[in-house]
């Protein structure tokens, strides 16, 4: 079955960069849009990024548009999320999904990863 797996979190200081991976198996990348959604403690579930199936089309949260840029690499079957600039109010547990399109909830994407965890502070 398809499954989704993040990593790439990391603790890094205010101003810093990290690039967070998400590896699907079982399924073609290729065949799904990708979204990278965040949860921050106390917070509701933040759809923040998504990146259509060929990349034609992308969508950003205004929280992160100029920082962030999605991609994604069919060869691989991995989507990426990099992350300039990082604030401390980007920390947060970091998910990939895929399946629907769109940012805002409710969004029905039928598969999501376990997350990757991302701390800013200094």
């Amino acid at each position: 079955q398809l499954q989704l797996v993040e990593s790439g979190g990391d603790l890094v200081q205010p101003g810093g960069s990290l690039r967070l991976s998400c590896r699907m198996s079982g399924r073609t990348l290729a065949a799904y849009n990708i979204a990278w959604f965040r949860q921050a403690p106390g917070k509701e579930r933040e759809g923040i990024s998504c990146i259509s199936t060929g990349s034609v089309a992308t969508l950003y949260a205004d929280s992160v548009k100029g920082r962030f840029t999605i991609s994604r690499d069919n060869a691989k079957n991995t989507a990426y999320l990099q992350m300039n600039s990082l604030e401390p109010e980007d920390t947060a547990v970091y998910y990939c999904a895929a399946g629907a399109w769109g940012l805002s909830p409710p969004i029905p994407y039928p598969h999501w990863g376990r997350g990757t965890r991302v701390t800013v502070s200094s």
